[in-house]
């Protein structure tokens, strides 16, 4: 019997997490061939989406892929991204959610796609280590205070701003 994956729950409860929190769950997504996602929003091969309530229609998080219908400049797009290629889901507030590690496609050998356009011009990633994924703690307090490094003055941290995603690897 084969294994299966925690990533497709991760996601639900993530997905859950955020709504009852009143927070605007997002994904992070590496495009390939697999996916379906609107290409001019396409950014280095990846893309963000707000999978919120008020932003989809049908949201449909299987243990195989998330599928939705959005609206990209006004026109309803369909969404299929395979879970595979989620490479976080956070909530857009704060920044806190999940990043996990990327999978690679069997497009070629770096898993990039052959024939996408988003990604003809990166350059391949670096090959997968030979050990398997490791857990490390994720230090606590607010967006701000873990991106500013420590200085040596005691001027407060800038309030403010856009929060972002943190990968801890």
């Amino acid at each position: 019997m084969s294994e299966i994956s925690t990533k497709p729950y991760m996601l639900r409860a993530i997905y859950e997490w955020c709504t009852d929190s009143g927070y605007t769950p997002y994904l992070a997504v590496k495009v390939d061939s697999r996916t379906t996602v609107p290409m001019e929003y396409v950014k280095k091969g990846e893309i963000v989406l707000n999978i919120s309530f008020g932003a989809t229609s049908g949201l449909k998080m299987d243990n195989d892929a998330v599928r939705f219908h959005a609206r990209f400049g006004g026109i309803s797009r369909e969404i299929y991204v395979p879970v595979d290629n989620v490479m976080a889901i956070y909530a857009n507030e704060n920044g806190q959610g999940m990043a996990f590690e990327p999978v690679l496609g069997n497009d070629d050998p770096h898993g990039q796609p052959t024939d996408s356009p988003a990604s003809a011009d990166a350059p391949p990633p670096p090959a997968p280590a030979a050990t398997g994924p490791t857990l490390s703690s994720v230090p606590t307090g607010t967006t701000e205070q873990r991106e500013s490094p420590p200085s040596g003055d005691d001027e407060p941290p800038k309030k403010g701003g856009r929060p972002t995603l943190t990968r801890i690897k």
